[in-house]
C-alpha cells in the first residue's frame, strides 16, 4: 500500500454513492418529463403531498436542501400552478408553502412513478430495507457533523 491508494477511486466510498444517486436519477428523468418535473421538482412535490403546508426551513430540512436551491424550485412549481408561496403573517421572514389543488391533482398521474422505478434497481426486499437503513444512517451521521454544536 502506497501513499497514494486513498485516493484511488476504488477505495472511495463517496463516489459509488454519487454515481449510482446520478444514474438512477437520470433513469427517472423519462417518467418525469411526462409530467415536466425535474428529479429535485418531483421530491419537493412528494414533500408537499405528504404535508401541504410547509414553510421553506421546514421543507429544506426534508429535502436536506439549502434555501438558495430550493427557492428556484418552488418558484417554478409555484409558476405551473401546483403551489402557493406566502410570507407567514407571524413571522415576516418565513415563507409558508402550501400545496394547491392543482398540485394535488398531479399527485394521480405521479402514481405511476414509483412503480416505474421500482424496477431499475433488482435488489430483493431485504437487501432494499439495508441499503436504506445504511443510507439513512449515513445521511444522519453527515447531517449532525454538519450541525453547530
Amino acid at each position: 500500500m502506497n501513499n497514494y491508494d486513498s485516493l484511488l477511486l476504488k477505495n472511495q466510498l463517496c463516489f459509488p454513492l454519487y454515481a449510482v444517486s446520478k444514474e438512477i436519477i437520470k433513469k427517472y428523468k423519462p417518467a418525469l418529463d411526462r409530467l415536466d418535473l425535474t428529479y429535485t421538482q418531483y421530491i419537493t412535490m412528494m414533500a408537499m403531498w405528504e404535508y401541504e403546508k410547509l414553510t421553506v426551513k421546514e421543507l429544506g430540512e426534508k429535502l436536506f436542501l439549502d434555501s438558495g436551491t430550493l427557492t428556484p424550485v418552488l418558484k417554478k412549481l409555484e409558476s405551473k400552478g401546483y403551489i402557493l408561496r406566502q410570507r407567514s403573517p407571524q413571522d415576516e421572514r418565513s415563507v409558508i408553502i402550501t400545496i394547491t389543488g392543482e398540485g394535488m391533482l398531479l399527485r394521480e398521474r405521479a402514481l405511476d412513478v414509483p412503480r416505474e422505478m421500482a424496477g431499475c434497481v433488482s435488489l430483493g426486499s431485504d437487501e432494499a430495507m439495508q441499503l436504506y437503513m445504511i443510507l439513512y444512517k449515513i445521511l444522519g451521521q453527515v447531517v449532525s457533523e454538519e450541525s453547530p454544536a
